[in-house]
């Protein structure tokens, strides 16, 4: 993505530089249902653009019957819509691929869960008159920068039929108060079940066009290939995943987990932007048995499962699977791709359980 070779080396300078500059969600707010606003993972491509609500215009042209420039004010007013989204970066796990594609390294944190409040994109739309022979719809953010040495605003397109889906929604609420600024303020783009590259933030113009989109985020970042040459394919939604609160207490450089012998209770979360998740397995050192799941908070949203885990001393690796729907499984080992996209690999947490009774006796 941003034009370095895939490297089997340690974590580069400009790697770390990203990484401070991003974050991602602790897993163990895996416990609240809604994400708290800076829990929410995090990722900022270029600069947080510096926007005057006051002034701020969204303009919709391009092949419309009707252009328009609406102020904050008047997309408030229109009929609006609150929903739980589960968001995750396309490039969560990246870190742990072999070579490892440089760009944010993120491990497994690249995740959250926020209730967004915005009007149906839809309903802009048609109040615009998209005229026939439009193909896509293009979304322009505020953020401006150069990756892959082309100079470019941060822009994605959705297909006419994606725009008008009624869950997309133009956001200006998350968590029942206006956008923070790094979330997008004052009008962000949510598209559910994708990944969040889709969700433009700092929305400035939303364009329908005749032919399909070509700028450097959708024809050639966000993209699953296997080298540099290879077109691939565009990343879209969510693949099927489950993420566990850590059980015990970690070690501060590691993150090893520590338990006290007995019954533990493990818990977490999953999620398919394909469908509902039918199925969560927990797995104790490759045995395999079924969690309970919660009943789902939202149709785009993470459901909550629970398993309980009956110890023995010594050292274990516990695993965490999900099944939705349509049948999709995370795999045990992740398939590799060049810009290290679509991520949904196992979570494996090393646990040591202590037995306490024996060692005070």
């Amino acid at each position: 993505m941003g034009g370095a070779e895939p490297t089997e080396g340690p974590l580069t300078a400009d790697e770390l530089q990203l990484a401070a500059r991003n974050s991602g969600m602790p897993l163990e707010a895996l416990r609240y249902d809604i994400t708290p606003t800076g829990l929410h993972y995090l990722l900022v491509h270029f600069d947080i653009p510096e926007l005057d609500e006051s002034t701020w215009r969204l303009e919709i042209g391009g092949n419309v019957e009707r252009p328009r420039s609406l102020t904050l004010e008047e997309l408030r007013g229109l009929p609006a819509s609150t929903m739980p989204v589960t968001m995750e970066c396309a490039g969560n796990g990246r870190a742990r691929l072999t070579p490892r594609p440089i760009s944010q390294p993120w491990l497994a944190e690249a995740v959250g869960t926020g209730e967004w409040t915005g009007t149906p994109l839809r309903d802009v739309l048609v109040a615009a008159g998209v005229r026939p022979g439009t193909v896509e719809i293009v979304f322009s953010g505020a953020d401006h920068g150069a990756q892959g040495t082309v100079e470019h605003d941060y822009e994605r397109s959705l297909s006419v039929a994606d725009a008008m889906r009624p869950e997309v929604l133009l956001a200006y609420e998350m968590n029942g108060r206006p956008l923070e600024p790094e979330h997008g303020a004052p009008v962000r783009l949510l598209v559910p079940g994708w990944y969040g590259m889709a969700s433009v933030k700092w929305l400035t113009r939303i364009a329908a066009v005749i032919e399909p989109f070509q700028g450097y985020q959708q024809a050639i970042a966000y993209r699953y290939q296997q080298h540099t040459e290879d077109p691939g394919e565009g990343v879209r939604r969510i693949r099927v995943r489950a993420l566990m609160v850590p059980p015990g207490y970690p070690d501060f450089l590691t993150r090893r987990r520590t338990v006290e012998a007995g019954e533990v209770v493990l818990r977490g979360r999953a999620w398919s932007g394909d469908g509902r998740v039918e199925r969560v397995e927990v797995g104790v050192d490759g045995a395999w048995e079924d969690a309970a799941l919660e009943p789902p908070i939202g149709e785009f949203a993470w459901r909550g499962w629970r398993y309980l885990w009956k110890t023995a001393p010594g050292d274990h690796v516990l695993l965490c699977r999900a099944t939705d729907a349509g049948g999709n499984t995370q795999p045990l080992e992740q398939p590799w791709n060049y810009q290290g996209m679509g991520n949904n690999l196992v979570q494996a947490v090393p646990v040591t359980v202590r037995d306490i009774t024996a060692r005070s006796s």
